[in-house]
């Protein structure tokens, strides 16, 4: 079957490329080019799939709502990541933009217990996870924070949250591992 002029012209305006028109219809791409010059149809741009259908297609739902990464991970440390546009991110943050709509602050890790958990509920990033923990610091009877850490700190701003909802001075903590690098490195 030799395919008509209108045959190609119908399928070009489904916004297909012409090398999938002569795939379909086994005809002369030099006349499905002419064709579309002549009907005024623009070259044919493919079309990029958004960060968000590129992240889907490396994840394989399992059991417990749970969804399973099945791409690229991080050379040390095993993170699921994705390389979209010259850039690399990671698999967690693209789920918890596709939850939240917007861009994570901190990093985006599981709160739940399947390793490197990717699924859009079960990401959170730092701030939510600060106020998760906080919610369940209240929950188990515990009380508000101090305002101020031993060592004067504010803690409105320097204040963290363990998982078991236990406060700590984030600025305290850095500088007791600082400390303790120094003594590592200096052999004491």
């Amino acid at each position: 079957m030799n395919a008509s002029d209108e045959d190609i012209t119908e399928l070009l305006r489904t916004g297909v490329s012409n090398n999938a028109v002569v795939q379909k219809l086994r005809v002369d791409k030099h006349r499905v080019a002419r064709i579309r010059r002549t009907i005024g149809l623009p070259a044919y741009q493919p079309q990029r799939p958004t960060l968000e259908e590129k992240w889907a297609t490396k994840t394989r739902k399992v059991d417990g709502g749970h969804v399973h990464w099945t791409g690229s991970k991080g050379s040390s440390s095993g993170t699921p990541v994705l390389a979209y546009r010259g850039t690399v991110v990671t698999a967690a943050s693209v789920a918890f933009r596709i939850r939240t709509g917007r861009t994570p602050v901190g990093y985006v890790l599981p709160e739940c217990d399947y390793h490197h958990c990717v699924a859009p509920d079960h990401v959170e990033d730092e701030p939510g996870r600060q106020k998760a923990r906080e919610q369940l610091r209240y929950l188990t009877g515990g009380t508000a924070r101090p305002e101020r850490c031993a060592h004067g700190h504010d803690q409105a701003v320097q204040g963290k949250f363990e998982e078991d909802g236990t406060s700590y001075c984030a600025r305290c903590k850095s500088e007791q591992r600082a400390a303790a690098r120094a003594r590592e490195t200096a052999g004491v």
